[in-house]
């Protein structure tokens, strides 16, 4: 088979020809389409890539901030709830504290009306036991037993103690050296100067004796002196009975 050179490189020249100007006007074009295209499409991609990234970023952040706002709201309404709790609790404390005071005044109130019910149901009781007391021993005094009361007090002088009597002897002297004597009865003479030498003999000499009359001693006699005293008297007998018997009756109307 013959071959014709000339038309077969022509050929080829023609082939390589149209592959430069298909790439030149054609080709070169269409590529450079294509990678226009494909940069496009890949900083759309890097775009979109970006946008997710925020996207992300963002919900992060909302979730994070929605995080923050729910601890936020949990903070406060435990605090609400805790300071509700307080002044709970206080309320009921300042309640209690009102109830126990109010209480306490009834109780009190209770407790005062009781006792001057009492003092009163005292006194009168006192005042009629201690009035009937004294009339009847007056009604039974007589010398004999005025005699015997006056022997009383002057045991009870010759028996004072070592301090008592210095008490007695500074009155004494503080008083201008007078004493008075009281007493429910009048004292004899006789009784008078047995007095008057205990005295001299138990406490000091060189005072004056001066004997008065009062019948709300009863059946008594008494030594007064500058804010001193010695006596014996039935009046104390009656109040320690007057005394014992509103003990008693207070106690039993506490116990009832």
């Amino acid at each position: 088979m013959h071959i014709d050179w000339f038309v077969f490189l022509a050929q080829i020249f023609n082939f390589l020809l149209l592959m430069y100007l298909l790439k030149r006007f054609l080709y070169g074009r269409i590529i450079k389409a294509m990678d226009d295209r494909e940069a496009k499409i890949t900083a759309r991609f890097a775009e979109a890539e970006d946008l997710k990234v925020k996207a992300n970023e963002e919900a992060e952040l909302y979730e994070k901030r929605n995080r923050m706002l729910h601890e936020k709201k949990e903070i406060m309404l435990n605090e609400a709830t805790m300071a509700a709790d307080a002044k709970r609790k206080e309320l009921m404390d300042q309640v209690r504290r009102d109830v126990d005071a109010v209480k306490a005044r009834w109780q009190d109130m209770l407790v005062r009306e009781q006792d001057a019910f009492f003092y009163d149901l005292r006194q009168r009781a006192a005042k009629q036991l201690y009035a009937t007391a004294r009339k009847a021993l007056a009604d039974l005094a007589d010398v004999e037993l005025e005699d015997r009361i006056v022997d009383e007090f002057i045991r009870r002088v010759k028996e004072l103690d070592e301090e008592k009597s210095v008490q007695i002897r500074k009155a004494i002297s503080g008083g201008g050296n007078k004493v008075v004597i009281q007493s429910a009865f009048g004292i004899a003479e006789p009784k008078q100067a047995q007095i008057e030498e205990a005295l001299k003999k138990q406490i000091t000499n060189g005072f004056t004796i001066r004997y008065l009359r009062e019948p709300d001693i009863v059946s008594g006699i008494e030594l007064r002196v500058n804010g001193n005293k010695i006596a014996w008297s039935l009046n104390e007998y009656l109040e320690t009975l007057v005394e014992s018997l509103t003990e008693t009756l207070q106690r039993e109307a506490h116990a009832a």
